[in-house]
């Protein structure tokens, strides 16, 4: 049984096969959670394949800077919540105003 994309074409792309793992492993739990796929088709089924076949297309790449991107996530999260924040307040005020009419 041969494997599709092959381990060969993969550590091209991604310098050791505990990177490729790891990166896969990450893409396929963002494909469970209902992220846009990078390539237009998949042959594989499964979200570790799809994740799989991304990487050999070169359309996901390990981050070379991961601290980077965990700061940025996390401001994007708190910039979020923040505006969930000023919904709820403003939504509120609304009903607020509406009962003392």
């Amino acid at each position: 049984m041969m494997l599709k994309p092959s381990i060969d074409k993969l550590l091209d792309r991604v310098n050791s096969k505990y990177s490729l793992v790891i990166l896969a492993s990450k893409r396929a739990h963002e494909l469970d959670a209902g992220a846009k796929p990078t390539v237009e088709s998949f042959d594989s089924v499964k979200s570790v394949g799809q994740a799989l076949e991304e990487i050999e297309a070169e359309t996901v790449i390990n981050d070379p800077h991961p601290e980077i991107k965990r700061a940025r996530i996390k401001m994007e999260e708190e910039e979020k919540k923040a505006q969930q924040e000023r919904d709820q307040k403003e939504m509120e005020k609304k009903i607020r105003d509406e009962h003392k009419m």
